[in-house]
C-alpha cells in the first residue's frame, strides 16, 4: 500500500485529492494547521476521518514538517497547503509569501534533510503568469511568467524552488500549474462560490444585493474533482516535469453571473453591484490554459463543463438553504 502526505488536507483541493487516493488504494495522511475554533476546520474530511491519519503541523514550522514526514516515510506528498486568497494577498504579503512561497520550499528542504526518495507535486498557479500571454491567447509551460499579485510571486518563488531542487538534487519534483477550479467545497469568498451562494440567498428572499469587482476579468474555470486527477498522474510519470492543467476555455465574471442568475430565474442586473473594496491593486485580466502537454502524455480530460460546475454549486446551495430554512421553520 503506497503512503501519501497531503499539506492542507481541509481545503478543497486536498479533500478531493483524498478521496481519490483512498478510492486508489493509498494509505492517506494529512497536515492541518491548528486553529483555535477546532471544531469545523476538518469539515471537508469529516466524511473520511476514519479512513485518513490527520496530523498537526503548520508548512512555516520546518521542525513539524520534518517531525511528520520522518513518521509517515511517505510514497508521495502533495503540497497543497498556501494562504490561497489572490485579493487577501495584497493585504497580508508577508504572511502569503511565508506560508506560499517558503513553505512549500520548507517541504521540499525536510525531504531533501531527511534523504527520501520522496515524490513532491507541489501546487504552482496560472497567476503566476500574470498579464502575459501568448499571440494565440493561450498560456502553457513555456509562457514568459511576470505575476501581478504577492500571491502569484510566492507561488513563483515555490514553483522554481522545485525546479532548482530538482537539477541540483536529483528530486522528484513536479510542478502542476493548475488553472482556477472551484466546486461546492470552495470557500465562499472565492468568486465563483461567492456568487452561487448569494444568487441563491436572493432567490430565496434572504438577502437582496451581490457585490463585486471586477466583471471583466476572464477566467479558465475547471472542477476541483477534475484537476486533483491530473495531481496523481503528473507524480505518476516516469520523469518529474512542469504541467499546465486547464480545461482551454475561459468565461468572464459577468459570463459567470449571468449564467447562475439565469438558471435561478432572476435579472442579475436587478442585484450585482460593483465595489472598488474587491478590486485588486493590480488586476489580473485574462487567464486561459493549454494543457496539451499533460493531456498528451498522460490522457486527462475534464469531466465537468463551466456549465455543469456551477450547476452542482447552485444545487448545493439550494439544498443547504432549504434545509436551513426547514430547521428554523421547526
Amino acid at each position: 500500500m503506497r503512503k501519501a502526505l497531503i499539506t492542507g488536507i481541509n481545503g478543497q483541493d486536498g479533500s478531493y485529492l483524498a478521496e481519490f487516493l483512498l478510492e486508489k488504494k493509498y494509505e492517506v495522511h494529512g497536515i492541518m494547521k491548528r486553529n483555535s475554533v477546532s471544531e469545523t476546520q476538518a469539515i471537508r474530511v469529516e466524511h473520511i476521518a476514519d479512513k485518513i491519519v490527520l496530523h498537526y503541523g503548520d508548512i512555516t514550522d520546518l521542525s513539524s514538517l520534518i517531525r511528520i514526514i520522518s513518521d509517515v516515510q511517505p510514497d508521495e506528498i502533495y503540497n497543497l497547503a498556501a494562504q490561497s486568497h489572490v485579493r487577501i494577498s495584497f493585504d497580508e504579503p508577508i504572511y502569503t509569501s511565508q506560508a506560499t512561497g517558503v513553505g512549500a520550499l520548507n517541504v521540499i528542504e525536510a525531504v531533501r534533510l531527511l534523504k527520501l526518495n520522496t515524490k513532491i507535486y507541489q501546487a504552482s498557479s496560472s497567476e503566476m503568469f500574470g498579464n502575459n500571454i501568448d499571440d494565440d491567447g493561450y498560456q502553457r509551460e513555456d509562457t514568459k511568467m511576470l505575476p501581478v499579485s504577492p500571491y502569484g510571486i510566492s507561488k513563483l518563488f515555490a514553483h522554481n524552488m522545485g525546479i532548482n531542487y530538482r537539477h541540483s538534487y536529483d528530486m522528484f519534483i513536479s510542478n502542476g500549474i493548475l488553472f482556477n477550479h472551484e466546486s461546492p467545497r470552495r470557500g465562499t469568498n472565492f468568486v465563483t462560490n461567492k456568487v452561487c451562494k448569494e444568487a441563491v440567498k436572493i432567490k430565496l428572499g434572504l438577502t437582496n444585493k451581490l457585490k463585486l469587482g471586477n466583471l471583466d476579468s476572464t477566467r479558465d474555470w475547471g472542477h476541483a474533482k477534475d484537476y486533483v486527477g491530473a495531481m496523481w498522474m503528473i507524480l505518476q510519470q516516469e520523469t518529474p516535469d512542469d504541467f499546465v492543467c486547464a480545461t482551454g476555455i475561459s468565461h468572464s465574471v459577468k459570463d459567470l453571473v449571468k449564467y447562475v442568475f439565469d438558471k435561478l430565474n432572476l435579472d442579475w442586473t436587478q442585484y450585482v453591484e460593483t465595489d472598488n473594496k474587491y478590486l485588486r491593486p493590480e488586476e489580473l485580466n485574462d487567464l486561459k490554459g493549454d494543457s496539451t502537454k499533460l493531456r498528451d502524455l498522460t490522457g486527462w480530460k475534464p469531466k465537468y463543463t463551466f456549465e455543469s460546475m456551477l450547476d452542482e454549486m447552485v444545487e448545493y446551495w439550494l439544498e443547504y438553504f432549504y434545509k436551513q430554512i426547514k430547521i428554523n421553520n421547526d
